[in-house]
């Protein structure tokens, strides 16, 4: 490329599968214009969120470090990990750039910049909403945070916050930057992330529609299930409900995400208005997935596919778009390489102790591509760790030892566990010696002594665990940056 500034956008979805894009996607969702970015982009067909969870995503996405490197596992304080120097934005600056970040970032304390110049989020939203007199407000349904059941956005679509955010990028593309420094954006919607609660005509889009049934793998009855997993649906309650709601919970999933691409259209002609988007980087992802109800779960936490695998697309400028645009990349990447492939690509100074990659030197032959992507799961009652080269993946429990394989090829959906298959031991056997004898394995003190850790059972009982979810309910009034 040459040495001219090229504007920068990050779009990122919250909770957002794999499997919702592109050639994987049901034949009737609508999504133009992420297919818009898969036809002009590179799309990379092994990207996980290395801990499914939204901040250790979000600090590796800033930070350019895995969660493994940093301790952030779980959903902490990010000023703790990150601070104010060597982040994406602050970095972005120093290379010439304006920065500025619009929507969910789940950064605690919640307005803490971490180098951003400006930094709009939905809390911004919700107070603009209480004191706009309007009777209809967002968020009144009652549904939670953390609840899988769907219901109808209380707020016409043009008062959503999927709204709100994209407006917001436009106005700023528009009014507020300087026309004559490039530009960073990170646009972050906070969708598909539950309350599954689109508005119309989103609500109804795919109501009607053949909906397939939620997988389940030979391994995911409560017989088989590994005991962490085993709690987490039930602590959530999901192998309670009954097929029709389940139909219906993807179903309104789906019209959410319809309605954060048809957004995205929005934000793209903005660009367009100042004939800037054929000369703006774009880079599209999730923070994570969502079960769904595959294997009779829902949320995140645990790393299989439906949970860990997310979108990853890169769409380049010219004389690169013409190279690369519509093609594929099969190598294991993960939000870790968002911040040294961006700083590159805006000409900046990457930090020697970034765990991430160059995705763009990894293409053009200057650097080897990673051969496995490691992956863990910390929360206090659901602990694993696994690896993959994009071919196999391999989960080792930590509370009960269970051990699963599944071949990502043959079976993409991980119905066969293949851990206990004799003719798999010795791809077994490879991938848990990664495990134990990797350096971030030992630093969170998952491998000990030449031995993957264990922890002791919880103990409790399926009564005590369903008495005990987190369901997320907030109000428009809390002040953390958890509201959706």
């Amino acid at each position: 490329m040459s040495n001219k500034k090229y504007n920068i956008l990050l779009i990122t979805t919250d909770q957002q599968r794999y499997d919702t894009v592109g050639d994987l996607m049901p034949d009737y969702m609508r999504m133009p214009h992420t297919q818009y970015l898969i036809n002009q982009g590179i799309s990379y067909t092994n990207a996980y969120a290395q801990c499914p969870l939204c901040v250790p995503a979000r600090i590796s996405i800033m930070n350019g470090k895995y969660p493994q490197t940093t301790g952030a596992t779980t959903n902490c304080e990010t000023i703790d990990i990150m601070g104010h120097r060597d982040t994406l934005p602050a970095l972005m600056r120093d290379a010439g750039y304006q920065t500025i970040a619009i929507g969910k970032m789940h950064f605690g304390p919640a307005r803490c910049k971490h180098g951003f110049d400006e930094m709009i989020i939905p809390d911004d939203y919700y107070e603009e909403m209480r004191r706009s007199g309007q009777m209809l407000q967002p968020m009144r349904h009652g549904i939670g945070q953390n609840e899988p059941y769907p219901t109808l956005s209380t707020v016409p679509e043009s008062m959503t916050l999927t709204s709100w955010t994209t407006e917001k990028c436009v106005e700023y593309i528009h009014e507020r930057r300087d026309p004559e420094q490039p530009f960073f954006m990170w646009c972050s919607y906070s969708k598909p992330h539950p309350p599954f609660d689109p508005p119309e005509p989103y609500y109804s889009m795919y109501r009607g529609e053949d909906i397939a049934e939620p997988v389940c793998g030979d391994w995911a009855d409560d017989e088989n299930a590994p005991l962490a997993f085993k709690r987490l649906r039930q602590m959530w309650g999901y192998d309670t409900i009954s097929p029709k709601i389940r139909k219906e919970i993807k179903s309104a999933y789906y019209g959410l995400l319809t309605q954060v691409d048809y957004n995205m259209g929005r934000i793209f002609a903005a660009l367009q208005d100042f004939d800037m988007l054929k000369d703006t980087i774009i880079l599209f992802t999730s923070d994570h997935g969502e079960y769904l109800g595959d294997h009779h779960t829902a949320a995140k936490f645990f790393l299989h596919q439906a949970s860990a695998h997310v979108p990853f697309v890169l769409r380049l400028p010219e004389p690169l778009l013409s190279q690369y645009g519509g093609t594929k990349q099969e190598a294991p990447v993960t939000h870790a390489d968002i911040l040294p492939t961006l700083v590159k690509l805006a000409g900046g100074e990457v930090p020697e102790d970034v765990d991430g990659q160059d995705l763009m030197a990894v293409i053009e032959g200057k650097e080897e591509p990673r051969e496995y992507l490691e992956m863990v799961t910390q929360m206090g009652l659901l602990e694993c760790i696994g690896i993959t080269d994009g071919k196999y993946k391999y989960i080792w429990y930590l509370e009960d030892q269970k051990e699963q394989l599944f071949d990502l090829i043959e079976d993409p959906e991980e119905l066969t566990d293949l851990a206990y298959f004799t003719r798999y031991e010795a791809i077994k056997e490879k991938l848990k010696q990664e495990l134990i004898d990797s350096p971030h394995s030992q630093k969170i003190g998952y491998s000990k002594e030449g031995k993957l850790a264990t922890i002791d059972p919880r103990g409790e009982d399926e009564r005590n665990r369903r008495a005990h979810p987190w369901l997320g309910f907030h109000t428009e009034y809390c002040k953390e940056d958890v509201k959706h």
